[in-house]
């Protein structure tokens, strides 16, 4: 049996001052790896700069679209990607070097286990740099609630630095699918669990971005901590369980 076909995805907006060192040293660390930019219609020049480099790259993909449309969508649609080009492992990570590709080696290596791997700040080994303790407190309370109200095993559920086994991602009720933002993570790490994920964690030093700014917003934020907080009544009132996938599992059915 060959080597897994993997598919690295990066979610950008306006990270022109970043995705070409970001790609250089994702390769450093996985140079088997293709990666897949999904760019939301950025104004400073990362979709150009992407097609620079998917020019000499054959290992280098880009989908433009036309514009904010999402992290959660931009997931998805990278899954979509992975499906429909049938990789075996899907990894995602920032584009701002807050998750540093020095971890996709141990990522990786432990989907030989599991079928979802979390690069994980809250796992022994795991850690934050530079984050102002208000921000510290909010991110260990929004997980303690994902834990006490989803049930899911994992100590960090809210970052996006994971790995995906493809075969799983089938088997996912599109169709139930809810979020769209930020509280994606957590939704999508539920819907893992029910679909009998067996889930892991890396510990990661979780650092600040190197240039650009922040595109988290308190709208957003509110919003996704109420779908947090509705997905966790439902899990508790029985609705959301373990099943078989809903119309066959097919991510066609959830489109962004």
């Amino acid at each position: 049996m060959g080597e897994p076909r993997v598919l690295v995805s990066l979610a950008t907006y306006n990270e022109a001052g970043n995705i070409a060192a970001l790609i250089e040293e994702i390769h450093r660390y996985a140079p088997q790896a293709d990666i897949l930019v999904i760019d939301d219609n950025s104004p400073d020049g990362t979709a150009e700069r992407v097609q620079e480099l998917a020019a000499a790259d054959p290992r280098i993909h880009l989908l433009r679209r036309p514009g904010k449309l999402g992290l959660g969508t931009a997931i998805m649609t990278a899954m979509r990607y992975a499906i429909d080009h049938q990789y075996d492992l899907l990894l995602n990570l920032d584009a701002d070097f807050s998750h540093p590709p020095r971890y996709i080696p141990g990522l990786l290596a432990g989907m030989t286990r599991k079928d979802v791997m979390i690069g994980s700040r809250y796992v022994s080994g795991g850690g934050i740099r530079n984050w102002p303790w208000q921000r510290r407190l909010i991110s260990r309370a929004v997980n303690w609630l994902v834990r006490f109200l989803f049930r899911t095993p994992a100590a960090d559920a809210s970052g996006a630095y994971r790995c995906y086994r493809v075969h799983l991602l089938r088997r996912i009720p599109w169709e139930r699918l809810l979020s769209r933002g930020y509280s994606f993570q957590q939704e999508m790490l539920l819907r893992c669990h029910l679909a009998g994920a067996r889930i892991g964690e890396y510990p990661i030093i979780f650092e600040n971005r190197r240039a650009g700014s922040s595109k988290v917003n308190l709208k957003e934020a509110l919003r996704s901590i109420g779908m947090i907080l509705y997905l966790g009544l439902r899990r508790w009132l029985g609705w959301e369980t373990r099943q078989k996938p809903v119309g066959g599992g097919r991510l066609g059915a959830a489109t962004p």
